[in-house]
């Protein structure tokens, strides 16, 4: 069977068409941030700080330009030195942990603590049973008093 290859239900149009709206509306959200809106807005002029403001929006900054950006500083240590720091520290480090060692202890051995600590703790018990929540709630309902009668 050489049946032709065709979209059924015309499911390319609707997914052309979900594009379509996809860019338009993310277009419709992107044309609000084309506008300054900070230029349109206008200080009241009973404000205390009115005056203020309009002599920072007036003023000429200056900005900074390329010449201005500081020369490459010349106290600083040579990469080399961060180096020989890192080895220094790290034969300290070695120092110490062989100075230390004898007092460092580790967890082994641990099945024998386990194994007391299961006598001590005493046999185990089983999970509980439907039965056995259903005899203990029975023994309750039996137990309970209602309230009193209320007082009218």
């Amino acid at each position: 069977m050489n049946a032709r290859n065709r979209k059924i239900m015309n499911v390319g149009d609707r997914l052309m068409a979900a594009r379509f709206l996809g860019v338009a509306a993310s277009a419709a959200l992107l044309a609000g941030c084309v506008s300054e809106p900070i230029a349109s807005t206008r200080v009241d002029p009973a404000s205390p700080i009115a005056p203020e403001v309009a002599k920072l929006a007036s003023a000429d900054k200056d900005f900074p330009s390329f010449n201005e950006i500081p020369s490459k500083p010349t106290d600083l240590r040579p990469p080399r030195i961060y180096g020989e720091r890192a080895k220094e520290l790290e034969v300290a480090r070695n120092q110490l942990d062989a100075a230390t060692a004898p007092n460092t202890w580790v967890l082994d051995q641990t099945g024998a603590f386990e194994s007391r600590a299961r006598v001590d703790a005493g046999p185990d018990l089983g999970a509980p049973t439907n039965t056995d929540t259903e005899a203990f709630a029975n023994t309750i309902r039996k137990r309970a008093t209602p309230p009193p009668p209320a007082k009218r």
